[in-house]
């Protein structure tokens, strides 16, 4: 993976609740200046100048635990505000109890709000067992979904992990795509998760990963 690969298939991510107008502003023209497809912020921050940009944004979150019809609405809402992609909690709640049939049947709810927009089921997996998130990627699948995601970055239980990973991407066998989110700030974390089966990443620390991405490449080779 080159660093023009990584950037092509980064979600250059801005979700601290706090954000303002102005700080908006700066994080786009930073995006811009970066190199990245698109970026990722909070849907009450939309609708927003694109420039050139493909929006990702949120719903049901951080925490999952919103009614189905309600991250619907979110949906809904935030396409209309110009949103290109839709990453939605699961409910942990169903998650943790394993009923698959609820939570493929919440999945389907937010699918048919933006059925022409990529959906991505964000799923918490450093909390969850490995049959758990075998359970998660199967339901999500099976509704239609078109990524699933590890995690918000606001779980106290972690991110982003190489065996979260490769049990997502084993699961969904290429059918769907597996971002992986939460903790990942250095290249050396992006390289080894890439390896293991993510297709895309959610990342705030783009830039610093970006200008790593040599020295990265220098210690791989020497084999430290």
């Amino acid at each position: 993976m080159t660093p023009e690969h990584f950037l092509a298939n980064a979600d250059h991510t801005l979700l601290a609740p706090p954000t303002t107008a102005a700080e908006l502003d700066a994080f786009l023209t930073d995006a811009a200046a970066l190199g990245v497809k698109r970026v990722c912020v909070s849907p009450s921050l939309l609708p927003v100048d694109k420039r050139g940009l493909e929006i990702v944004t949120v719903v049901g979150f951080p925490s999952g635990v919103h009614k189905a019809e309600a991250k619907a609405f979110e949906a809904s809402q935030a396409v209309a505000d110009g949103a290109d992609e839709i990453d939605m909690v699961v409910n942990p709640a169903l998650v943790h109890a394993g009923d698959w049939g609820a939570v493929e049947a919440e999945i389907r709810t937010v699918r048919a709000a933006c059925p022409d927009s990529v959906l991505k089921v964000i799923i918490e997996s450093a909390s969850l067992t490995d049959e758990q998130i075998v359970g998660c990627c199967t339901a999500a699948e099976a509704a239609g979904a078109d990524f699933v995601k590890t995690s918000t970055g606001f779980n106290a239980a972690g991110g982003a992990s190489v065996h979260a990973v490769r049990i997502m991407a084993d699961t969904v066998g290429g059918r769907l795509g597996v971002k992986a989110s939460g903790g990942i700030r250095d290249a050396e974390t992006a390289r080894e998760l890439w390896a293991a089966g993510a297709t895309r990443f959610g990342v705030s620390a783009t830039g610093a990963i970006v200008a790593g991405w040599g020295s990265a490449a220098a210690a791989e080779g020497s084999g430290y």
